[in-house]
């Protein structure tokens, strides 16, 4: 079994120019439309109820969040040292239009720039799969992804769905994973992928 057994808050960065130096290519990107349970599940990984704060205002977090965390396989007891970072929700429409262009063209500088990213984690509200602005970060993450970087649908919520709801999302979507914050459904599993895009080699950034 994978688990992450220890977790800490590095720092917080309003860009990419101020995001904390690091030598190799270990970070996890989050990221979500707003209100989708990125936070929750932060928490639910690094099994910390508020390693990540939930905003109970959607769209108020503008901040790039670090976490430092190791995962560790308890069968070798091998450890993996990494880097979650929590990127601010986007496409949240009650954000200034002037304020969303900046914030999310702050995101995109950071997702196509931040060399240092080995693994994409894209969060979809399993009761909205369809929405335009998933499918066009979906496309985008697609754009630009090198080959030592890798990309994770995770749909969030199917608590919400019922069994033939959710047969019909895992037949559109068979690569994804699924998951349930509140009911802990699919998170092994999260961090077992995690682990593995993580170990394949722990590349240095030039």
């Amino acid at each position: 079994m994978i688990e992450i057994i220890d977790s800490a808050f590095l720092t917080s960065a309003p860009t990419i120019r101020l995001a904390p130096e690091n030598e190799f290519q270990n970070e996890v990107a989050f990221m979500a439309r707003s209100n989708t349970g990125k936070s929750s599940l932060l928490n639910t990984l690094t099994q910390r109820k508020s390693l990540a704060k939930v905003s109970s205002t959607p769209g108020k977090t503008r901040l790039i969040n670090y976490f430092d965390v190791v995962f560790m396989d308890r069968e070798s007891g091998e450890k993996l040292s990494a880097v979650l970072v929590d990127l601010p929700g986007f496409g949240y429409a009650k954000v200034a239009k002037s304020l969303k262009s900046d914030w999310e063209s702050n995101l995109t500088n950071f997702v196509s720039e931040r060399k240092q990213i080995r693994v994409f984690v894209h969060l979809i509200d399993c009761r909205h799969p369809d929405l335009a602005i998933d499918v066009s970060v979906g496309e985008y993450l697609r754009e630009i992804c090198t080959p030592q970087q890798h990309i994770v649908q995770v749909y969030t919520k199917i608590d919400k769905l019922n069994q033939k709801e959710l047969s019909v999302l895992k037949k559109r979507f068979p690569d994804a994973l699924m998951i349930s914050n509140s009911k802990r459904r699919g998170v092994d599993k999260i961090v077992s992928t995690l682990y593995g895009m993580l170990r394949g080699d722990n590349l240095c950034v030039d």
